[in-house]
C-alpha cells in the first residue's frame, strides 16, 4: 500500500494489514443487514424515547440544563464523575430539548454512530462480514435491559470516543501522521473525561500503537514524537477542562470530588464485595449466552485459524482491556459491561469469519454458509426473546419492568405535582438520591448534594457531607422539599445504626415550617426495601408553608 509523507515525517510501512477484497455481492450483503439493523434499534430507542429517565440520566440531565444556563459544574451542584457526559448531555439537550423524550434521541444516534464505528472496525480488522456481525451484534447488545442499554449511561459515550480514537489510531500508524496521533489522543482523551475508566483504553492503545510503531523503519526520534503528540492530545481534554474550572471559581470542588472523595470511593468496596456484585450482575450482562460462546470462539480463533492470526495482538489486547475496565472499582453495575460490548461484538464476527475460512481451507466450501446460517439463527432468536420489550411495551411500563424496585416512574409524579405549583424561582431540596426531579421541573436544587450514598458511606467524609447536606438546606429552605423514604435512594443498612441521628435531623426538618401535600408509595417488590417513617417505602412531597 502507498504510504504518505506528512508532518516532516519518512515514507513509512503501514503497520496494520486491513482485510483482503471481498466480492461485490458479499460486500452489497453485509451492509444491507447492517443497515436493516440499524434501522430497526433506531425505530425500537425512537418508540421508548420517552421511559422515565433514572438517577444517573437524571443527574447527567440536571447538570446539562445547569450547563446550558451558563452555570459551570460543580457550582450548584456535584458528584465524582468527571464532566464530559454532562457536556454531552447538554449538547444533545441543545439539539433536541431539555425533555426525556429529547435524550433518548440524541443517545439513539450515539449508539447507531458506536455501531457504525463497530462496522468499520471489523471490516478493516477481518473484512466486511466480521464488520457486518459485529456491528449488528452490538446495536442488540447495547440496547439489552440487562445492561441498562436503553437508559443514557455514560458508558455509551465512553465506548464511542473509544472506537473513534481506536479507527484514528489505526489511520496514524498506516500514514505516520502526528497529527493523526494527536488526534486519537485527544478522543481517549475525551473519552475519559466522559467516565475514569476510559483512561485505560488511553494506556491500551498508547501501548499498541508503540508496539506496531517498533516495526515502522523510523528513528526513535520520530517514534518519540509521535508518542509525545499521541499524550499530548489525550492529556488536553483534562488539561483545558481544569483550565475553566480553575477560572470558574470551581477547581477546589472538583478536585475534591473527582479526586479526594473518588480515592475515598475507590477505597471502600474489597474483592469479597466485589465477587458479590459479579454473581449478581454477570449472569445479566453476558445474555444471550449463546451469543457470548461465540465471542470466546472468535477470542480463541487464532489458536485454530490461521486467517484471525493477523490480528490477533489487537484484539486480545482491546478485549481484555475492555474487561479491566468493567472490573475497576469492583462495583459491576450492569451498565459497566457496555464497555465490553465492543470488543465482544468484534470477536463474535471473528467467530463467524474464521469458522467460515477454515471450512474452506478444509475444502468444505459447500459448508462455508453454516456458520452465517447459524449466527442468523441465533441471533434472530436473541432479539426474539427480547420482542416484548422492543415492541410491546410501552415507556412507562417497561421503566417499571427494567427498574422493577426503583421509584423513577414515580418521581415522574411528585415532578408534576411541583411544576404545576411552581414558579421558575422556586428551588427544591431532595433527601434522597433522585436528582430526575430537579430535571423535570426546571427548578434548582437547593443542595448541590444529587445523592445521599456518600453520606452513608463508611469514608472520612461522610460526616462533613451530612452537615453539609443540613446546612445547606437550612439556610436556603427551599419551597419545596423532597424526602425519600426508601432504603434504595440511600443503600443506609451497613451504616444505619450510626447515622440515626442524621435521619432524625433530616426528618424534623422537613416537619419544622414544612406541610406534607402528596406522598407517592414507592415499588413494591414483595421484598422489604427498607424504609423508617412508615409501614410502607414513600416519596413525600412538603411545601413550605408561607410566612
Amino acid at each position: 500500500m502507498t504510504t504518505s509523507v506528512n508532518d516532516g515525517t519518512a515514507p513509512t510501512a503501514v503497520a496494520t494489514t486491513p482485510a483482503r477484497p471481498t466480492s461485490r455481492g458479499v460486500r452489497y450483503a453485509c451492509v444491507g443487514a447492517f443497515l436493516l439493523a440499524v434501522a430497526f434499534f433506531a425505530f425500537v430507542r425512537v418508540r421508548l424515547r420517552n421511559m422515565p429517565l433514572e438517577r444517573d440520566e437524571g443527574e447527567y440531565a440536571y447538570m446539562g440544563q445547569l450547563m446550558l444556563q451558563g452555570i459551570p459544574p460543580y457550582q450548584l451542584a456535584s458528584n465524582m464523575k468527571l464532566p464530559g457526559t454532562y457536556a454531552a448531555y447538554a449538547a444533545i439537550m441543545a439539539v433536541f430539548g431539555e425533555t426525556a423524550g429529547g435524550i433518548r434521541i440524541g443517545l439513539m444516534l450515539v449508539t447507531t454512530a458506536a455501531a457504525v464505528l463497530v462496522f468499520f472496525l471489523g471490516k478493516h480488522l477481518y473484512g466486511p462480514l466480521t464488520g457486518s456481525i459485529a456491528g449488528i451484534t452490538y446495536l442488540f447488545l447495547a440496547a439489552r435491559p440487562g445492561v441498562l442499554g436503553i437508559d443514557g449511561h455514560a458508558t455509551h459515550f465512553v465506548v464511542l470516543m473509544v472506537l473513534t480514537g481506536i479507527l484514528l489510531l489505526f489511520q496514524a500508524i498506516e500514514r505516520g501522521m502526528r497529527s493523526l496521533f494527536f488526534a486519537s489522543g485527544l478522543l481517549f482523551g475525551l473519552a475519559f473525561l466522559m467516565k475514569q475508566p476510559g483512561i485505560l483504553f488511553a494506556v491500551f492503545a498508547g501501548v499498541y500503537g508503540l508496539y506496531r510503531e517498533r516495526k515502522r523503519p523510523a528513528d526513535w526520534r520520530d517514534i518519540r514524537l509521535r508518542g509525545a503528540a499521541f499524550v499530548c492530545g489525550t492529556a488536553l481534554p483534562y488539561v483545558l477542562t481544569s483550565l475553566w474550572l480553575l477560572r470558574a471559581g470551581v477547581f477546589p470542588k472538583f478536585w475534591f470530588w473527582t479526586w479526594s472523595y473518588a480515592r475515598e470511593y475507590g477505597r471502600i468496596n474489597n474483592l469479597p464485595a466485589g465477587w458479590g456484585y459479579l454473581q449478581l450482575t454477570l449472569p445479566w450482562g453476558l445474555r444471550p449466552f449463546v451469543l457470548w460462546e461465540l465471542a470466546v470462539i472468535g477470542l480463541t480463533a487464532p489458536l485454530w485459524s490461521r486467517s484471525a492470526r493477523a490480528q490477533w495482538g489487537f484484539v486480545v489486547g482491546f478485549f481484555f482491556t475492555s474487561c479491566l475496565a468493567v472490573c475497576i472499582g469492583l462495583y459491576f453495575r450492569p451498565h459497566y459491561f457496555i464497555m465490553l460490548l465492543p470488543a465482544a461484538a468484534l470477536c463474535m464476527g471473528i467467530a463467524v469469519e474464521s469458522a467460515q475460512k477454515k471450512l474452506r481451507d478444509l475444502n468444505l466450501g459447500r459448508l462455508a454458509s453454516l456458520p452465517v446460517l447459524y449466527f442468523a439463527v441465533v441471533y434472530v432468536i436473541a432479539v426474539q426473546s427480547q420482542w416484548t420489550t422492543f415492541l410491546r411495551l410501552d415507556p412507562v411500563p417497561l421503566s417499571r419492568k427494567v427498574h422493577y424496585d426503583q421509584p423513577y416512574a414515580d418521581a415522574v409524579v411528585i415532578a408534576d405535582f411541583i411544576k404545576a405549583h411552581s414558579t421558575p424561582h422556586d428551588q427544591i431540596g431532595i433527601i434522597g438520591s433522585e436528582p430526575e426531579i430537579c430535571f423535570y421541573t426546571h427548578l434548582r436544587c437547593a443542595s448541590s448534594y444529587l445523592y445521599m450514598y456518600p453520606l452513608m458511606e463508611e469514608q472520612r467524609f461522610a460526616k462533613q457531607m451530612q452537615d453539609d447536606v443540613m446546612h445547606e438546606l437550612e439556610r436556603t429552605r427551599p419551597r419545596f422539599l423532597v424526602y425519600v423514604d426508601d432504603e434504595r435512594s440511600w443503600s443506609w443498612r451497613p451504616t444505619l445504626a450510626r447515622n440515626h441521628s442524621f435521619f432524625e435531623r433530616a426528618w424534623n426538618f422537613a416537619h419544622t415550617g414544612y406541610e406534607l401535600v402528596d406522598q407517592v408509595a414507592a415499588p413494591d417488590t414483595g421484598m422489604d426495601p427498607g424504609q423508617l417513617w412508615s409501614e410502607h417505602a414513600r416519596l413525600y412531597l412538603f411545601q413550605r408553608r408561607d410566612q
